[in-house]
């Protein structure tokens, strides 16, 4: 008889059922069949978060490792940020901007393979995400002037930036039809809710 292997075994698989409570349907999405995988949270990006130190290391074991990082020092606001981009190749596929000597305040997501925990990613239409801007959508200034960032319905720390043809004027939000064909160009997590 074959029962003491199967009375030994009945323990493991009780306790592996008492964990089915923290089960995660976004867990079968393809994006995390592969354990190095990066994925965009309301909670941060990889396992970078708002208690992240601005640091090569720390920034580079959130991210699992996956990219070559670069640093340098930057001015906003008439402020010294500290940031990081994220390499692959000779690509920026992630920035990372924070104090210096400071935590991570913003992941800038430009890599094509980083998804959000919603199934969103660069080059999602607007269309999927939202009905319309108002209520939830921006112009932006700076690097991205002419672009369009929307907060995430599930998550105010969550943006998308959406990029597209318009040929009206740079200083007022195209409309909503025009956007619909818009898609999202960059992902930003903000450790401070937008």
């Amino acid at each position: 008889m074959n029962i003491r292997p199967l009375l030994l075994g009945l323990p493991l698989l009780l306790t592996g059922c008492s964990t089915m409570s923290s089960f995660s349907w976004s867990s079968l999405s393809p994006f995390n069949w592969f354990g190095n995988s990066v994925q965009v949270s309301a909670n941060g990006v990889g396992d970078i978060n708002a208690g992240t130190p601005m640091t090569e290391a720390a920034i580079g074991e959130g991210l699992h490792n996956n990219y070559r990082m670069r640093g340098g020092m930057a001015t906003s606001n008439g402020q010294f940020i500290s940031y990081y981009q994220a390499m692959s190749d000779n690509d920026v596929k992630l920035v990372i901007t924070g104090e210096a000597k400071g935590y991570v305040q913003r992941v800038d997501v430009m890599d094509a393979n980083v998804a959000t925990e919603w199934g969103s990613q660069l080059g999602t239409p607007f269309s999927e995400l939202f009905s319309k801007a108002y209520g939830a959508c921006k112009l932006v200034e700076g690097d991205d002037a002419g672009h369009v960032e929307c907060v995430a319905p599930q998550s105010r720390h969550v943006s998308y930036i959406f990029s597209g043809k318009w040929a009206g004027p740079q200083d007022i939000i195209p409309p909503d039809s025009t956007l619909q064909s818009w898609t999202v160009s960059k992902v930003i997590w903000y450790a401070k809710a937008q």
